[in-house]
């Protein structure tokens, strides 16, 4: 079947149209998954094993074993730990939203000259760039073993996130605004506060309820180096293999990591106004008797 051909306005015979190659017919969806198709089968090599021949589901089944039932005589210290822990993860939170709104303006490309925006950029991307364990690391070394380490590691890892986060808000937020406040003879100060802030708010809420959410559960973590929280309770029990004591503080983990998932969603639905909304229920139309 001859394909699609272009006619000349001379009527002479039409030419065939040319068909551009293949690589030009590429989008952006299909470079990205072509480079990530390329990336998994490059990957594979990491999938190789130690060489020796394990039964890994029989490991598995006695590991697992160890964990059940799980010993819930440490509810008084699981109980004590978690609200050490979740103490740790609302001061980090308070703090690094408190430095993050400072530091995330200079980092917006709407709000600060770009020689402000690139280094605070760059010094975002240098705390965020740590993992919160090595935060944690640095912590204890400085002030020891003990909460205030939990609080000071937590505090710099979420702050290189909030600061990204609080500074993505300022890009997207609608600037005219502030600016028509600006032009009226305001103050940069009222122009962010009247201007501004009341469309970045709900963001800024949201944001700092996430990393609420998440600092609970990275507490639980940077126990393992001393950082305070129920991570000291899990190690504790991993040193000493109490994997049925472990495997307990694991249940109470889960339940308030899922209560507060099931929390942050619907204040985080109420702070956007995205909650949604009831499907409209069809009206029937009365019937009018002949």
């Amino acid at each position: 079947m001859p394909g699609p051909s272009a006619s000349n306005s001379d009527g002479a015979t039409p030419r065939p149209l040319e068909t551009p190659p293949w690589h030009a017919r590429l989008g952006p969806f299909q470079v990205a998954g072509l480079v990530f198709a390329v990336a998994f089968l490059f990957s594979l090599p990491a999938l190789r094993g130690s060489g020796r021949e394990l039964d890994y589901l029989d490991n598995l089944r006695r590991f697992l074993s160890q964990f059940f039932p799980p010993d819930f005589t440490v509810t008084g210290q699981a109980g004590e730990a978690l609200i050490e822990t979740g103490r740790m993860a609302v001061l980090a939170t308070g703090f690094a939203s408190l430095l993050a709104l400072v530091i995330a303006p200079l980092a917006a490309r709407t709000v600060a000259p770009g020689w402000v925006v690139w280094p605070t950029r760059l010094f975002l991307n240098l705390i965020r760039s740590i993992p919160s364990l090595v935060w944690a690391l640095l912590a204890v070394v400085v002030v020891g073993a003990n909460a205030r380490a939990g609080v000071i590691a937590l505090t710099f890892y979420s702050l290189g996130y909030l600061g990204k986060f609080f500074s993505d808000a300022f890009e997207a937020a609608d600037t005219r605004p502030a600016e028509a406040l600006r032009a009226t003879g305001a103050h940069p100060v009222q122009a962010f506060q009247y201007g501004l802030w009341p469309e970045v708010k709900p963001l800024i809420w949201s944001h700092a309820l996430w990393m609420l959410e998440y600092n609970v559960r990275a507490g639980t973590i940077i126990g393992y180096v001393g950082a305070g929280g129920i991570g000291t309770l899990l190690y504790t029990y991993q040193e000493f293999y109490q994997w049925d004591r472990f495997a307990a503080v694991l249940c109470f983990i889960l339940v308030i990591v899922t209560l507060l998932d099931l929390a942050g969603a619907r204040l985080r639905a109420a702070l956007t106004g995205s909650e949604p909304q009831p499907r409209p229920q069809p009206q029937t139309e009365p019937k009018c008797g002949r």
